[in-house]
């Protein structure tokens, strides 16, 4: 089935990291912000990094993610997918990230596992010439790397 995205960016004048994913879940879709699924690990994990409580509404996230200096989107912003499966993902069309990257000012773009971290590189780099860093997902998909894991390698975005 081809969706459309549908979320904009989350940045503001203070973002100097930039966190991609691939495209919104079915729980994140129906909730209709990112990492929606409670299982999913992301806001956790950032508050974990940033020594922060855990948010529980879209307004809280968002205010995490400006303390943080952190941007939010993702790659994707209209795909053939499957439910939620980043590897049923198809006939990609990106988010125009090089916009959101000259809108604010981003000093570090990293992914949040290994299909953001591919499709930015495919589709994205060529455009923006900006690197990105691979970090593990977190998504529930991603179960051999525990919370610990996550918030350890995830540290990286603090410094």
């Amino acid at each position: 089935m081809r969706l459309d995205h549908g979320f904009d960016p989350v940045f503001d004048h203070n973002s100097r990291i930039l966190i991609l994913g691939t495209f919104p879940s079915v729980a994140s879709r129906k909730e209709g912000f990112y990492y929606g699924n409670p299982q999913n690990r992301f806001w956790r994990m950032l508050s974990a990094v940033y020594e922060k409580e855990v948010p529980k509404s879209v307004a809280q996230k968002k205010e995490l993610l400006s303390a943080c200096g952190a941007a939010l989107w993702d790659v994707v912003k209209s795909c053939e997918i499957k439910g939620s499966s980043d590897a049923s993902i198809q006939d990609v069309v990106p988010n125009d990230i090089a916009a959101l990257l000259s809108a604010c000012p981003i000093e570090r773009i990293y992914a949040n596992g290994g299909t953001a971290f591919a499709l930015y590189r495919k589709y994205v780099l060529p455009v923006t010439g900006r690197e990105i860093l691979r970090l593990p997902s977190t998504s529930p998909a991603n179960a051999v790397c525990s919370l610990e894991k996550l918030i350890f390698a995830w540290k990286t975005i603090a410094r």
